[in-house]
Order: C-alpha cells, then structure tokens, then sequence
C-alpha cells in the first residue's frame, strides 16, 4: 500500500507531517459531528456527472485497457454510465474494468456503503498539515459489518470545510470472486462545498492471473447533471456481461 500512497501524494501534492498533540474526546466528537454534517448537507444535492478514464493493467499476462465514459450520479444516488470508447484487450474489459462498474453501481444505488456511523467506527487521530500547508483532521475507519463495498483504513477531512480530501484502505470483503484483495487511494478537491474526486488508484489481488492495477481519473465534473437512465438513455452496468456489449 505505501507505494501506492506515494503515487497519490505525487499527483496530489499531498505528505503529511506529525501532529502536534494528541486530541482530545470533546475535539473528537466536534470533528466528526461537523464532518457528518457537511456530509449530509452535500447528500442533499449529489446528481452530477463526469467524464472517468480507467486503464487498467494485468501485468503477468502482459495485458492492458482503457475505458473511457461519462458517469452519472442522480439525486437519489444512482449511478450510470454512458460508454464514450474502449481500447485495449477484452479480458481487460470483461474481467477488471466491467467487474469495477459493477460494484461502483451497487455503492450507489444502494447507499448502504457512506461513512456514517451506522456503517463505521470513527478513531480521530489529530490536526496534521500537509506539504502544500493544508491543514488536515485524520480519521481512521472500522466498518461496523463485513459487507461489499465497507473498508478498513483512513480518511483525511479539510480543515475549513470537513469534507474529505482523501480515502484510503482495504475492502472488507471482495466484490467479487474473481477478487481476492482489494486496496485503493482516492483523492478529491473540494469546489463550492462539494468534495469532487480527482484520482483513484488501486491494487487488487485477483484469482490466476494475480494482481491487477487500476487507475481511474475523474475530469470535467458538472453539478446537477445527474439524470437517470430512464430520463436520458444512458445505458447502464447492470452486469459484468453488460460492458462487452456495450463498448465497441
């Protein structure tokens, strides 16, 4: 995992240094009060859509892809997709890049995976400030449940606004069984009171063909764009089958 820290804080311009003191119980719970606050107040207006680029990559079988579309995210919080292009190997398509979509989609229409207290175990762990001098609360996260979707790991919230800047962990169970490990870093930028995420970045550790990397860039970010299928067309993930279909 730390190589993959790396790789974010080089993209992000992110490195922590020591906290000063450890923090207090009260300061605790104001942290994470007002973090839960900020989260419920950007729920309240979630549709939007963005432009994603995923390459991924097999690097024993020497295999590679990229899949490049326009996510949707409506206001109940459904997620869909409408393909823009693929280039790259159909094992690749089929077996990484569909099989993230899926489990993306599932985070979203179900809303069961947010970081609130009815899904994870906050720790504060201090005031840091980054490289940059951006001043930063760390959080670590303990899923109250082993479910798809829940991980184990941490949380870095802006000082200002308590909206995340970065999240980073392990999945607790894998969604799928194709999957044996699943860690990921994702960064995001905060913009009028909406964390947007910028970059993720994962390791997963899959069945025969072991590890696969993914990376996935998130461009040209749109609030209140986020209709549903049924409203605009969009075709969907609804399967791992579904993408091959879709993306020529």
């Amino acid at each position: 995992m730390a190589k993959w820290f790396l790789i974010l804080f080089a993209i992000a311009g992110l490195a922590v240094l020591p906290c000063l003191a450890e923090p207090s119980s009260a300061e605790s719970k104001d942290v994470i009060q007002r973090y839960l606050a900020a989260s419920e107040a950007q729920g309240q207006s979630r549709a939007a859509s963005m432009e994603i680029s995923i390459d991924a990559s097999i690097p024993k079988l020497q295999k590679e892809g990229k899949l490049h579309a326009l996510r949707k995210i409506s206001q109940l919080g459904k997620i869909t997709y409408k393909f823009l292009g693929f280039q790259g190997d159909d094992t690749i398509k089929t077996e990484v890049i569909a099989r993230y979509l899926e489990a993306d989609q599932k985070g979203g229409d179900s809303g069961k995976f947010a970081i609130t207290p009815e899904n994870y175990k906050f720790k504060f762990k201090g005031q840091h400030t980054l490289q940059n001098g951006q001043q930063i609360y760390v959080i670590f996260l303990t899923p109250k449940r082993k479910e798809i979707g829940l991980f184990k790991g941490e949380m870095w919230l802006d000082a200002e606004t308590y909206l995340p800047v970065m999240e980073s962990g392990k999945l607790v169970k894998s969604p799928s069984v194709f999957f044996k490990r699943v860690e990921f870093v994702r960064d995001f930028k905060i913009e009028k009171g909406v964390a947007i995420p910028q970059h993720m970045l994962s390791t997963i550790e899959a069945r025969l063909i072991g590890k696969v990397n993914l990376t996935v860039n998130y461009t040209g970010y749109q609030p209140g764009s986020g209709e549903t299928a049924d409203q605009t067309g969009t075709t969907t993930t609804s399967s791992t089958h579904s993408v091959p279909s879709v993306v020529k």
